[in-house]
């Protein structure tokens, strides 16, 4: 007589998911395979996934790839290896995207505000102080601004409002003239024939007027020629309403002689 092995057709009756193993003659038992659960002649593939998010971060996606088998992938606006993600802060890297001058904010996952910081003026993406910190920051200005600074002139700092005319600074290197006045002593008059005090004048302003008072005390003339702005009937305005938080800025192409 020869054992029977249970186990010798059709899988001796388990699962195709399980392993039969001969026990005792003409008797098996049913064993699902790894990644599989059951009573050997059911085997069900198990999802890692369902129990405790399969071991990923409560802030990962636990994905099935196969039986007992998943990958975590952080959520959107984390980072990391799955089993662990950090919180990615907008605000982190670069400001998130705001102006130097102003303060980011993380609202909530992909999101953040940007808010100037007091004493600037903007939409917290593009922020602005005074006019005489404005100078500095604009190459068109700057020269304008080093003349001040050498001069001592501080008028513009103040609370205003001011209506600032500030020769391009190419114009103000290459006039023959600003050395002669730095000799004699006139630059800081020259200077001041461009500002005006007490007025926030944009350029649809400007347009509606024909004669404003400097802080030099002379007037500066304004008219409209070919579509365009021009002050004492020479010095064309081509770059204009830079506000600031104290005034405006307008960039003109000559120098304002008092």
């Amino acid at each position: 007589c020869s054992a029977i092995d249970a186990c010798e057709s059709s899988n001796g009756g388990c699962s195709a998911k399980a392993e039969c193993r001969r026990t005792t003659p003409g008797n098996r038992a049913c064993v699902c395979n790894a990644g599989y659960t059951g009573d050997g002649i059911v085997c069900i593939e198990i999802n890692p996934c369902l129990v405790s998010n399969g071991g990923c971060d409560r802030n990962a996606e636990c994905t099935q790839t196969g039986p007992n088998q998943a990958v975590c992938n952080c959520l959107k606006g984390y980072s990391g290896d799955g089993k662990t993600c950090t919180y990615i802060s907008l605000c982190s890297q670069n400001n998130g995207g705001c102006s130097e001058f102003a303060i980011c904010n993380d609202t909530e996952l992909t999101e953040r505000t940007c808010t100037c910081k007091p004493n600037y003026i903007g939409n917290g993406f593009e922020c602005r102080g005074n006019i005489f910190q404005e100078l500095l920051r604009n190459s068109n200005t700057s020269k304008f601004y080093s003349h001040l600074e050498a001069l001592s002139i501080r008028d513009i700092a103040g609370p205003g409002p001011f209506t600032l005319f500030v020769p391009r600074t190419d114009v103000l290197n290459s006039d023959p003239r600003v050395k002669d006045w730095l000799a004699k002593g006139m630059m800081a008059q020259v200077l001041r024939y461009h500002m005006v005090g007490c007025a926030n004048l944009l350029y649809k302003d400007l347009a509606a007027i024909t004669n404003i008072t400097s802080l030099h005390g002379d007037p500066i003339h304004i008219s409209y020629s070919q579509n365009s702005l021009v002050l004492n009937n020479k010095a064309e305005i081509i770059l204009s309403d830079a506000v600031g938080t104290n005034g405006v800025i307008h960039v003109i192409n000559q120098i304002l002689v008092p």
